[in-house]
C-alpha cells in the first residue's frame, strides 16, 4: 500500500468529497417522522466505495463527516454538528464509513459486474440495517416501527441506487485522470 498521495489523488478525493456534500442537498422529504429524506447520498457513497481504493474512499467519507461534525452544513438538509451525528438518523451517517471499508475490502482488485453488484447491494442493505438499528434505539421505537420506517421504507430505492452505481463504475474509472495516464503510458511503451 502506498504511503504518499499524488496530486491527482488528492484532487480527485477533494472533488468527490465536494460531490458528496452536494449530494446531501439533493433530497426529497418523506412523510416519515423526524424529517427523513431520500437523497443521492447513498448512491454517491456506494459509487465512491466502488471506484476508489479503500484508503481513498475512506478518506473522502471521513473528510465529509469531519466537515459536518465541525459545523459545515454538509449533511442532509444542510444539517451539521455533533447533534446531527448523535440524532436519530446518525446511524445512517456513521454507517457510511463502515460500508466504505466493507465495499473496499470485498469488491476485489479488478472490476467484475456481478461481484460489484452484489457488493453494492450488500452495502445498501448494511447502510439501512445500521441506520435502522440506531434509529430504533435512539428513537425508542418498537422493532416493527423501526423495521418498517427505517429499513423497508428505504431499501427498495437504495437497491436501485446500488445496482446503478455498480454498473457505472467502469465509466467513472475511465474518467479518472490516473486511469487515462496509465492508458497513455501503456500506448507509448508499445
Amino acid at each position: 500500500m502506498k504511503n504518499k498521495f499524488t496530486t491527482v489523488e488528492i484532487t480527485m478525493m477533494a472533488v468527490f468529497a465536494a460531490i458528496l456534500c452536494v449530494s446531501a442537498y439533493l433530497s426529497i422529504p418523506t412523510p416519515l417522522p423526524n424529517a427523513a429524506h431520500i437523497t443521492l447520498l447513498n448512491f454517491m457513497i456506494m459509487l465512491i466505495a466502488l471506484v476508489f481504493e479503500v484508503r481513498d474512499s475512506t478518506i473522502i467519507v471521513a473528510l465529509w463527516m469531519i466537515l459536518g461534525a465541525v459545523g459545515v452544513p454538509v449533511f442532509i438538509g444542510g444539517g451539521s454538528g455533533i447533534g446531527y451525528l448523535t440524532g436519530v438518523f446518525g446511524g445512517y451517517t456513521f454507517s457510511f464509513i463502515i460500508v466504505t471499508i466493507f465495499a473496499g475490502l470485498t469488491k476485489g482488485k479488478k472490476y467484475n459486474r456481478i461481484r460489484y453488484t452484489i457488493v453494492a447491494i450488500l452495502t445498501a442493505a448494511l447502510i439501512d440495517i445500521i441506520g435502522m438499528l440506531w434509529w430504533k434505539f435512539n428513537g425508542n421505537l418498537t422493532w416493527k416501527v423501526a423495521f418498517l420506517s427505517g429499513f423497508v421504507a428505504f431499501i427498495p430505492l437504495d437497491l436501485v441506487k446500488a445496482i446503478i452505481a455498480a454498473q457505472i463504475v467502469p465509466l467513472f474509472k475511465k474518467l479518472m485522470p490516473e486511469a487515462n495516464a496509465n492508458t497513455v503510458a501503456k500506448k507509448e511503451a508499445a
